[in-house]
């Protein structure tokens, strides 16, 4: 698991490396990709640190109602939640339970992970089409909050769509990398 203090662009321990160019050419265009999401979302995050900081000074000291300030501060932390959720499973950094991989044989436990990224995949993917198909509604429909300050709902499924579309994309590309019989990165002693 990643705690942080990785080299940016270093392959992590455990991580599969594709040995396919073309794996490797799409892996390393994704990898760019989420990192530039993850820097995004971090500007995200730091805004919304600010917009709630300002709600809650604007409603103590000057007694003044705040109506954007919610909404926008969960929109903002919404997308910035999805989509890092590829970034996040690059560095396989979603919570794993390995009490299984200690007592399957080595040739079993390569099966079990393959269909846990197939599984995974397929449902992310599912989950994708299902995102898309509410930000497609809510589009149309002109749908909005209840609030008096009644933003479009497609904001938010538009951001959980594309997170989760890119957290599919990321498992389908590590679930080909091990199928292709990718490498796995050995931590640094």
């Amino acid at each position: 698991m990643s705690h942080g203090f990785e080299l940016e662009g270093a392959p992590q321990p455990g991580a599969l490396v594709p040995r396919n160019a073309a794996l490797a050419f799409f892996s390393a265009a994704l990898d760019g990709l989420n990192r530039w999401v993850l820097r995004l979302s971090m500007v995200a995050l730091l805004v919304t640190a600010a917009v709630l900081t300002y709600s809650v000074v604007t409603r103590y000291f000057l007694k003044s109602s705040t109506d954007w300030q919610d909404e926008a501060s969960v929109f903002m932390l919404v997308g910035a939640t999805f989509l890092t959720a590829a970034y996040v499973q690059s560095l396989r950094g979603h919570v794993g339970i390995e009490a299984l991989a200690t007592l399957l044989p080595a040739g079993v436990n390569r099966v079990r992970l393959v269909l846990v990224d197939l599984v995974s995949t397929l449902f992310c993917s599912f989950y994708s089409w299902k995102s898309w198909s509410l930000f497609h509604e809510a589009w149309t429909e002109g749908q909005t909050t209840s609030s008096s300050f009644a933003p479009p709902l497609w904001i938010p499924y538009s951001l959980m769509a594309a997170g989760m579309s890119l957290l599919a994309v990321q498992l389908f590309l590590q679930t080909a990398v091990r199928l292709s019989g990718g490498e796995v990165q050995k931590a640094a002693v």
